[in-house]
């Protein structure tokens, strides 16, 4: 069993992986046995990538990348050489009202949060067909499958990145890339913190919409990540693996 879940040989890059999620999913890498590769959109968050992972005690290659360019990506894949894994982590999110947001607002999200994943996905795969085989993972979100105030671009972006996911796994599987992806609940990092305080109205909510009754933390997506990367899961294509503590299976309490 050791040996399925191993990635050793096995070299991945995670966009946007300079804290948080991104960051996690790295380090678990690593600790399987893979070479760990990131990038960062600017050479001020690639330091302060650099930095986090001198603190975890994890050796990883770094480079300057707008995932959104596919001429920097390009350029990239010529820098790195072919990857056995590519997760697609980098993107952002805008809280604004629909009637707010500006039409540029919206492209802005759509473009890192779902073009950037379809360039990712494009330039690696070709290397990973010559080679015969790879693991690509998206990050999604509950919003691929969930509605909420004022993330409209957001939840469509995720939405559209679901079902790029089961596509590129149709068009890709006969050559042995499974396409798959994750799909986090809420989770507890340093952005939100200040929602996690005991009797805040949203820590309050998050808890009583989430079975498990607690927040995620970046450590319950590191096993999904490493199964999603290994030859344990060389049968699975086109799945999203939402690691959301059953909000999505809860339909909430019942009113005393």
């Amino acid at each position: 069993m050791e040996n399925i879940f191993s990635l050793k040989s096995k070299t991945a890059l995670v966009t946007g992986a300079t804290h948080g999620i991104g960051m996690a999913i790295a380090q678990a890498f690593y600790e399987a046995g893979a070479e760990v590769i990131f990038n960062a959109r600017n050479k001020e968050s690639l330091d302060k990538g650099f930095e986090g992972y001198k603190k975890l005690g994890v050796k990883a290659r770094g480079y300057v990348c707008d995932v959104t360019d596919e001429k920097q990506a390009l350029e990239l894949a010529k820098e790195t050489g072919p990857v056995d894994i590519l997760v697609n982590n980098a993107g952002i999110i805008k809280r604004i009202p629909a009637l707010e947001m500006t039409a540029a607002e919206f492209r802005e999200v759509i473009d890192v949060d779902l073009n950037g994943p379809f360039i990712m996905s494009k330039v690696f795969a070709p290397a990973m067909i010559k080679k015969g085989g790879g693991k690509i993972i998206n990050i999604c979100s509950m919003m691929s499958e969930l509605g909420r105030e004022t993330v409209s671009a957001y939840a469509a972006a995720k939405g559209g990145l679901k079902m790029l996911t089961k596509n590129l796994a149709c068009e890709w599987g006969e050559h042995n890339i499974q396409v798959n992806a994750i799909g986090p609940g809420y989770i507890a990092t340093a952005q939100t913190a200040p929602l996690r305080v005991k009797g805040h109205p949203f820590n309050d909510f998050i808890i009583s919409k989430t079975p498990a009754a607690r927040w995620g933390t970046v450590e319950d997506l590191k096993g999904p990540a490493v199964f999603l990367a290994s030859a344990a899961s060389d049968f699975v294509n086109g799945h999203i693996l939402y690691v959301d503590g059953g909000i999505l299976a809860y339909i909430g309490k019942q009113p005393k």
